[in-house]
């Protein structure tokens, strides 16, 4: 029996990776593999190369700890086809076969390995069209004086941060202030960052009063 190791990756903290480990882990049943690990980076970009998980998946592989890689798309591993052609290139050099469930494809062949590249370079282009897309609507709106970016939340700020801080967890403060995690996490962050790290507590600055009139 192969083994097998899965790896999930969704872009931002707001997704879930459940689906893409429980279609895994069913294509692994279905084709007699036996799962000995699962990876996943959560809340980072496929363009970046380097991501924990995806580190630990290919350092791992270099130890031939198992046999095939699992994902649900090419995507999830790389958005660049220059990269995934790459890891595509460095797992068959260790005998590691991929396998994606969308596109139905493995890298174990010759043809299966030309349609990898075709499938993700075709993948990147969409990806760059859309890009531009978006570029070229926000300079149009920009020239129209449309507003660019998020609106400003419609909240009490001071409200969300003293909760977060009382010790309710983001997923309760968000669904207090009907706002979601991330935005919970970015009004923290705003009043974090307005705190002055210079500035001394009290207990602290009677110490080094003390100890200056020594």
């Amino acid at each position: 029996m192969k083994k097998a190791a899965i790896y999930a990756r969704v872009s931002t903290q707001e997704q879930s990776i459940s689906s893409q480990l429980l279609d895994n882990r069913q294509l692994a049943e279905q084709r007699g593999f036996q799962v000995v690990k699962e990876y996943s980076d959560v809340g980072i970009s496929g363009t970046k190369a380097r991501r924990p998980g995806l580190d630990a998946l290919m350092a791992d592989a270099r130890q031939r700890k198992f046999n095939v890689v699992l994902v649900a798309a090419f995507d999830r591993l790389a958005r660049s086809t220059k990269h995934f052609l790459l890891l595509v290139e460095e797992l068959d050099s260790l005998g590691i076969e991929l396998v994606s469930k969308r596109e139905g494809l493995a890298s174990g062949d010759a043809m299966g390995r030309l349609f990898m590249t075709i499938i993700s370079a075709i993948a990147e282009l969409e990806r760059s069209l859309v890009i531009e897309r978006v570029r070229s609507g926000m300079r149009r709106a920009r020239l129209e004086g449309r507003q660019i970016g998020r609106a400003r939340l419609d909240v009490n700020r001071e409200q969300v941060v003293l909760d977060r801080r009382s010790g309710l967890s983001l997923t309760q403060v968000a669904k207090k202030h009907n706002i979601s995690r991330a935005s919970v996490c970015r009004l923290m962050k705003e009043a974090n960052e307005q705190i002055n790290p210079t500035a001394l507590t009290p207990s602290v600055e009677l110490a080094q009063r003390a100890g200056a009139g020594q």
